[in-house]
């Protein structure tokens, strides 16, 4: 199953090219091998030339979601008293890895526009911890934002490090954001979607298939202005986002929901077992 690949924005060419010649051994070796979206299996067959369409099989993931819909008032007031978010304020996250394949200085960057841009009050979440941290954290110092750790009462971006409780950190956030420059399918707009938080995200991997068009805002990654667009404006009409944010829930859960993927690995099982079965006989 590949849930990502490495085969951009990862390594240099020479290392790449290593990458690709191991996992085109290993999917001859393989009975079968599953995408995790439509956009993946067309990358993995034809983009990169990994496997044969006729072996790939696209199966979505799927999760408990049903946590990010009870309580959700108990766990935004949870969240918003820990970090002293006022009412009026918009609580912005990214969730995920700090990495630089998650580019998370174009959110910086974005919320850097947003602080000269708009009169809403909004604070931001970066949930998560890696290697890049130390780098983020000067880069904000850099652009004269403030964060949790530089002395200032009411930072502006706020560092948390990983959050186990991701149902109470998206309760009381109010929009979610991705800055990737690679993803397969990222779990945390699956969660955001079935959380009902609007979401600004780079177009990249298999996000085009998860996410409703009416939920959220894509721009390219490539793109740095068309982001800080898109933030823009779900900022200055959150209202009328926030409304939209819930029509995505029912269906998200429905499709990835855990059931839905046992009872499609079972299907992809049975039909190898038979196969094998039949070859047998």
């Amino acid at each position: 199953t590949f849930h990502g690949h490495v085969f951009h924005g990862y390594f240099n060419k020479a290392v790449t090219s290593i990458f690709k010649i191991i996992e085109r051994y290993l999917a001859k070796k393989s009975d079968a091998i599953v995408a995790i979206s439509s956009l993946q299996k067309d990358e993995l067959c034809f983009k990169y030339s990994i496997c044969t369409p006729e072996k790939t099989h696209i199966i979505p993931l799927g999760f408990d979601l049903d946590r990010f819909t009870q309580k959700q008032d108990e766990k935004r007031d949870i969240f918003r008293r820990k970090y002293f978010l006022k009412e009026d304020e918009i609580a912005i996250g990214i969730i995920g890895r700090l990495a630089p394949i998650k580019n998370h200085s174009l959110f910086i960057n974005s919320i850097n526009h947003l602080k000269n841009s708009t009169k809403k009050r909004i604070k931001a979440f970066i949930i998560g911890d890696g290697d890049t941290k130390t780098s983020l954290e000067n880069y904000c110092t850099q652009l004269n934002l403030m964060w949790n750790a530089s002395g200032d009462n009411n930072p502006d971006i706020v560092f948390t490090s990983w959050i186990k409780e991701v149902d109470v950190a998206l309760a009381g956030l109010d929009m979610v954001c991705l800055t990737s420059l690679n993803e397969g399918t990222p779990v945390s707009l699956i969660e955001a979607q079935a959380a009902s938080r609007y979401i600004v995200s780079t177009n990249v991997g298999g996000i085009k298939d998860i996410l409703n068009p009416e939920c959220g805002l894509l721009s390219e990654p490539d793109d740095p202005e068309a982001f800080n667009k898109n933030l823009l404006y779900a900022v200055e009409n959150f209202d009328s986002v926030k409304q939209k944010a819930s029509l995505a829930k029912e269906e998200v859960i429905q499709k990835f929901g855990y059931q839905r993927l046992c009872d499609d690995m079972e299907k992809l099982y049975g039909a190898l077992l038979a196969k094998k079965k039949g070859k047998l006989l």
